[in-house]
C-alpha cells in the first residue's frame, strides 16, 4: 500500500489526497430539524446516537459501520435511515440530505471523518479524545474556525451539574490559587504484552480494511482491536490517559483557564511500539494563570491500583479515595471532585468542611436548578447543545477550539510515554518538542484504503 505523510502543512490537504472531493453545503440554522449521520454506532456510538436522537428536532438520515452486525442493531432502531460501510460513500452521496455528522469511531479515525465532514461544511459532534496526533488536533481547531462550524467534543460530563459546580468554585477562590492537581484512574487501557503473532480469519461482516482506515496495515487478530480492545494499542487509541483522563482531566483544565504545558513527563516501562503502559504517572507543568500559583503542577496516575499513596491525597477519618476523580490542592485547603455524579468536598486543616451553601450559591449563579444525579438523564444535555447550536439556538461548550488543546494536552503525555523518565519541552506556539525525537510523533502517516 502507499503510504502519505499526514501533516506537513494542512492535514485538509493530505486527508483531500486520501478521501474523496465532496460538494460544500450550509449547516442547519434556522431551520426547525435536524438530519444527522453517524459514523460509527457501535458500543459508544450506539448510545452517542440514542441520546442525539432523542431531541424532538432530529431526524437520523444516515447509519455508518464497518461492523454488519452494529449497523443492523442501530438500523433496527431508525429504519428509515440509509445504511453504509465506508463513511467516504455515505457523505459523498448523501452530502444534501445531511445538516451534521457524528463520529465515535475508534480515535485513530477521528479526524479523517471530522475533517472531510468539516470541508463540507457540516457541524459535527466527534467522541473524545478529539484525535490521534497533535497534527490532527491542531488542524480541527484550525478549519472549525476558519469556516465557524458548530462543533462538540464527545466529554458528556462537562455539562454535569457536580462538575459545573466544581468549576464554579474553584474559580470563586474558594481554596485560593492552586498549586498542584493530582488526578487518577485505576483503569487499565495499556498492554505490556507483545503482538500477535497469527493472523486469524476476519469475521463474517467485518470489514478489515476500513476499519484500520488510514491507520497501518495489520492482520486481523480475534480479541485484540475490534470491538473492544482497540485502545490499548498505540496505532488506533490513546490508552487510560486518552479514555478517563479527558473525562477527568476537563474540570481542572477548564476551571483553572490551563493551556498546554512547559514540560511533560512520564514514569511507565519502556515502550514496546505496540501497546501503551499499563500503568503511567504523568506530571505536567504549567504556566500561572488567574487561578493558580505561577507554575502549576499536574499529576496523572493511571493503572490498577492508581493512585500511589502521597499525603495530598489523604481523607479525613480514614476515608478511601473515590475509584476515579481529581484533588485540587491551593493556598487554603484541598477541594476532592469524584468522578463522577458526586458533590465537590472541601478538606482544611485535614478536616471535612461543609460548603453545602457555597455549592447552592454557584448552582443558583449557574441556573442550574435542581440536583439530579441520573446519567441516563443528564447525559443527553451535551448533545442536545449540540443540536440546538447547530439550530442557531445558543452556543457548544466543549467545541473544538477547546476540545482540541484539551487533548493535546492529553496526546503530549501519551508521547512522553515513549521516553519514560525524561521529562520532555514543549514549545507551544512551534507546536513542537526542543527534544527532536520526540517531533516523530506529533504526527501519523494516512495509509491509503
Amino acid at each position: 500500500m502507499q503510504r502519505r505523510k499526514f501533516i506537513q502543512g494542512s492535514a485538509l490537504l493530505a486527508a483531500a489526497a486520501v478521501l474523496p472531493n465532496c460538494t460544500t453545503k450550509g449547516a442547519a440554522a434556522g431551520k426547525d430539524r435536524l438530519r444527522t449521520a453517524h459514523i460509527g454506532v457501535g458500543y459508544q456510538g450506539m448510545e452517542d446516537m440514542k441520546a442525539i436522537s432523542s431531541h424532538p428536532a432530529v431526524e437520523v438520515v444516515a447509519l455508518c459501520d464497518v461492523d454488519a452486525t452494529a449497523l443492523a442493531t442501530a438500523q433496527a432502531l431508525h429504519p428509515q435511515a440509509r445504511t453504509f460501510a465506508d463513511y467516504r460513500t455515505m457523505l459523498d452521496e448523501l452530502g444534501e440530505e445531511i445538516d451534521a455528522v457524528l463520529v465515535s469511531t475508534p480515535d485513530h479515525t477521528h479526524a479523517p471523518a471530522a475533517l472531510l465532514a468539516m470541508g463540507m461544511d457540516k457541524p459535527v459532534y466527534c467522541q473524545k479524545p478529539l484525535t490521534h496526533h497533535v497534527s490532527e488536533a491542531r488542524e480541527l481547531a484550525r478549519v472549525s474556525g476558519d469556516r465557524k462550524l458548530v462543533t462538540q467534543m464527545g466529554i458528556q460530563v462537562h455539562s454535569f451539574y457536580d462538575y459545573r459546580v466544581g468549576t464554579q468554585l474553584v474559580q470563586s477562590g474558594i481554596i485560593g490559587k492552586v498549586s498542584t492537581v493530582r488526578a487518577w484512574s485505576p483503569k487499565n487501557w495499556g498492554y505490556d504484552g507483545a503482538p500477535p503473532t497469527e493472523a486469524d480469519p476476519v469475521p463474517a461482516g467485518l470489514n478489515w480494511n476500513l476499519w484500520l482506515g488510514t491507520a497501518p496495515e495489520r492482520p486481523y487478530a480475534e480479541d485484540r482491536y475490534h470491538p473492544g480492545k482497540w485502545r490499548q494499542i498505540m496505532d488506533y487509541g490513546c490508552g487510560t490517559l486518552g479514555d478517563m483522563g479527558v473525562h477527568i482531566f476537563d474540570t481542572p483544565y477548564n476551571a483553572l483557564g490551563l493551556d498546554v504545558p512547559l514540560t511533560v513527563r512520564n514514569e511507565c516501562r519502556p515502550p514496546t511500539g505496540y501497546g501503551f503502559p499499563e500503568h503511567n504517572v504523568v506530571t505536567y507543568e504549567f504556566p500561572g494563570t488567574e487561578y493558580t500559583a505561577e507554575r502549576m503542577t499536574w499529576v496523572w496516575s493511571d493503572g490498577p491500583g492508581a493512585p500511589d499513596t502521597h499525603p495530598e491525597l489523604e481523607l479525613p477519618d480514614g476515608d478511601e479515595l473515590p475509584d476515579q476523580g481529581a484533588m485540587f490542592i491551593g493556598e487554603r485547603g484541598r477541594l476532592l471532585l469524584p468522578h463522577f455524579m458526586q458533590e465537590p468536598r472541601l478538606i482544611v486543616d485535614g478536616q471535612y468542611q461543609d460548603i453545602s451553601e457555597e455549592i447552592a450559591t454557584a448552582a443558583a449563579d449557574l441556573e442550574l436548578g435542581e440536583v439530579i444525579r441520573n446519567y441516563e438523564t443528564e447525559s443527553p444535555k451535551h448533545y442536545h447543545q449540540f443540536v440546538d447550536a447547530c439550530l442557531g439556538k445558543g452556543q457548544t461548550t466543549a467545541p473544538f477550539s477547546y476540545g482540541a488543546r484539551l487533548t493535546e494536552v492529553i496526546l503530549l503525555g501519551t508521547i512522553a510515554g515513549r521516553f519514560p523518565g525524561q521529562t520532555l519541552h514543549w514549545e507551544a506556539e512551534a507546536g513542537r518538542f526542543a527534544e527532536g525525537e520526540a517531533n516523530g510523533y506529533l504526527a501519523g502517516e494516512y495509509r491509503v484504503f
